[in-house]
């Protein structure tokens, strides 16, 4: 059941950040920096960071850059951690 969390949260995490870049080159309202974080906090991390360096979206925000990947990580740790004690 968590796996099938974490493919969707991460899924709606790399759409939101394509949708994003879409509306930034079009000039058009965008996705608060807010629910991006949201998301990627609640486990949607690994695709948001994915589509950043795929759609190269916020690669230029130092927040991004290096706390994205910070939370993947404590993410796969939690993850890891889950599988292997709590399961």
């Amino acid at each position: 059941m968590l796996l099938i969390y974490l493919i969707i949260i991460n899924l709606i995490g790399f759409i939101v950040m394509g949708v994003d870049k879409r509306r930034a080159r079009k000039q058009k309202w965008r996705i608060p920096e807010s629910r991006i974080w949201f998301i990627a906090i609640i486990g949607g991390a690994p695709g948001a960071m994915i589509a950043m360096n795929y759609f190269r979206h916020k690669t230029k925000h130092t927040s991004f850059r290096v706390f994205l990947p910070l939370l993947v990580f404590v993410h796969i740790g939690l993850f890891v951690w889950y599988e292997f004690f709590l399961s």
